[in-house]
């Protein structure tokens, strides 16, 4: 995602929704890495100790929220990938952050 003197695949800018079809999931996933981070409502922690088991948001006390997946906006390898997991303070604006629309299939 970094080169050409340029983040986001010398574009500067996310790529556009599942253009990289070769890391596409068999259940349908895209764009899961090296787009952008994804806010999550979970606060952040430094572990996962005392989180609720059922999937609800780990609200905790504590002001920064977590960040999940991957940015095309560094050029740090582990914060492309989609297991990244960090925390932000939740009035940050950036171009390599934004949110991951979802369909429930319940």
């Amino acid at each position: 995602m970094y080169g050409n003197g340029d983040y986001g695949c010398g574009k500067n800018s996310t790529m556009p929704v599942c253009s990289k079809t070769a890391g596409n999931t068999a259940q349908g996933l895209c764009d899961m890495a090296g787009n952008v981070w994804q806010w999550v409502q979970d606060k952040y922690q430094d572990s996962y100790k005392g989180a609720p088991v059922d999937g609800s948001a780990f609200d905790v006390a504590g002001a920064d929220r977590v960040v999940r997946g991957g940015t095309f906006d560094d050029d740090v390898a582990s914060l492309l990938r989609a297991d990244y997991r960090g925390s932000i303070f939740p009035g940050y604006r950036g171009g390599g952050i934004g949110f991951r629309l979802v369909r429930s299939s319940r």
